[in-house]
């Protein structure tokens, strides 16, 4: 509820016992010692829960990739792929995990959110060695749509599992540790796929084997997650009970409910009517709308003349150029903590000059190479429009829905915007970027109207602040971002 309250000053209390940190600042030795066990809670989560979560987006990111690097190495002449069925074989994998969203904004608010997602991934690893069966395009585009249908609770799963462990200012950076691993995937599965072609006594072909070895992994990686991940700080196995409660304290701070297990009709209507759902729908498919560069770069490459092993090899480096386009927005945010839109805008640039330079330079050599790279740089402006979702949402079953939406807005932008890249359009593919070029546009648009109405709320709620009015929190109850008025947006 909401209330006026005074704020008294010199309220008397026990008076513990203290050091002195500089000149004339005196420190209380209880303030230092949980300063102490909160950091220690904090490099703990790191260890544990961080590098779990970071193994399971580099092997769904390295199921996704292996399609390009399946294209060079037999796929599309074995399945006889003509037209735009190349691009439906992308395309299907977002049909599936549009069709499993709806279901999954219910289970993840209703089961134990760890079990759930490890369950996920062992599914969808055996899935991926599916791949390896089909002899016709309509069977492999059946296995694709039930791997798109396992791997699509992942990612919202995972940005609200990062809502649950750290605090808002510690998301971009955690954020931007697991998507970094989509980068390190494409490095890892390029000299993967082509250390696998290059091998001339092989019983099946290359791709045939780079999706049953991708498979295996991921389900390993399932089976480890299932068992090792906790559901929560206040179940934490490798916390001990006094740093639990320092845990449980610590995202409290920040009036964070934790990972509940009911599904709240008054949040779903509040997202329903909130601004930022449908902006997180928005960034979901302009985000993924130029994502297709990344499935066709390969053979964009391929096409100026290079072997498929040389393809590979050339194409490799765009994953160490994403890394560094990471790490710029994520130091930025670190930096400059208050600008993440800004920050967005200046990473849209990117993409921008690599999409340019794809469609005016001469379609030779090192200049489309370079355009392709930078075009691919598209998991940095993924890793902060995430974050954003992540900071800004409050409320568990809130979270879930627009989490998803995000994710709904990424999948339909996966299944229409391929259809523009057609083998039929090689190898300039016109109209595929050149719709790159107005999402970038649009998104580029978008983040200054978030960042307006996210300060203009914050105003709003410093005046209120500053007469006295605020929301009377109890801790671990579950309210949403609107109701919680101490609650400020990242923008």
């Amino acid at each position: 509820m909401l209330e006026k309250r005074e704020h008294q000053k010199g309220a008397t209390v026990s008076a513990p016992q203290s050091i002195t940190s500089a000149p004339g600042e005196i420190i209380g030795s209880d303030e230092v010692s949980d300063k102490a066990l909160e950091r220690r809670v904090l490099l703990k989560t790191d260890i544990v829960v961080l590098p779990m979560m970071c193994f399971v987006f580099f092997f769904q990111y390295l199921d996704k990739q292996s399609l390009s690097y399946a294209s060079v190495y037999g796929l599309i002449t074995d399945l006889k792929l003509v037209g735009n069925q190349y691009s439906w074989t992308s395309a299907m994998f977002y049909v599936g995990q549009l069709c499993s969203e709806p279901f999954f904004i219910y289970l993840m608010s209703r089961l134990p959110l760890s079990r759930f997602v490890g369950v996920t991934i062992i599914i969808w690893g055996m899935i991926c060695m599916c791949l390896a069966a089909p002899k016709t395009y309509g069977g492999f585009l059946v296995v694709r749509f039930f791997l798109g249908v396992a791997e699509g609770a992942v990612s919202p799963a995972f940005i609200t599992i990062t809502s649950i462990w750290y605090k808002k200012s510690e998301h971009a950076l955690r954020i931007g540790c697991w998507i970094t691993c989509n980068a390190l995937a494409q490095i890892v599965g390029a000299l993967l796929m082509y250390g696998i072609g290059q091998n001339n006594n092989l019983t099946m072909a290359p791709w045939r084997i780079m999706f049953i070895v991708c498979g295996v992994l991921t389900s390993i990686t399932g089976i480890i997650f299932y068992f090792l991940m906790p559901s929560g700080p206040e179940t934490a196995w490798f916390l001990t009970p006094e740093e639990r409660i320092a845990a449980g304290r610590r995202l409290a701070s920040e009036h964070d409910g934790g990972d509940k297990t009911n599904f709240s009709m008054p949040q779903l209507k509040e997202a329903a009517l909130d601004f930022k759902s449908y902006a997180a729908f928005l960034f979901g498919i302009l985000v993924t709308a130029p994502s297709p560069v990344l499935t066709f770069a390969s053979l964009m490459i391929k096409q100026l003349g290079y072997t498929s092993g040389d393809t590979l090899l050339y194409g490799s480096p765009s994953g160490a150029v994403q890394i560094v386009a990471i790490w710029i927005g994520v130091l930025s945010c670190l930096v400059f903590p208050r600008k993440r839109c800004l920050i967005i805008i200046g990473l849209i640039t990117i993409p921008v000059v690599g999409n340019i330079m794809l469609l005016a330079l001469p379609l030779e050599g090192w200049p489309i190479i370079i355009g392709a790279w930078l075009g691919c740089c598209i998991s940095s402006i993924f890793v902060l429009t995430m974050s954003l979702n992540a900071s800004n949402i409050k409320g568990n079953t809130k979270k879930s829905v627009i989490n998803t939406l995000y994710f709904v807005g990424y999948c339909a932008g996966g299944i229409a915007f391929p259809q523009l890249w057609t083998t039929d359009a090689a190898p300039r593919y016109l109209n595929g970027l050149i719709c790159s070029l107005v999402a970038w546009g649009v998104l580029f648009f978008l983040m200054i109207y978030y960042w307006y109405d996210g300060e203009r709320e914050n105003r709003r709620r410093d005046r209120l602040a500053a007469e006295g009015v605020e929301h009377v929190y109890k801790s671990g109850e579950d309210i949403t971002d609107k109701q919680d008025l101490s609650f400020r947006y990242s923008t």
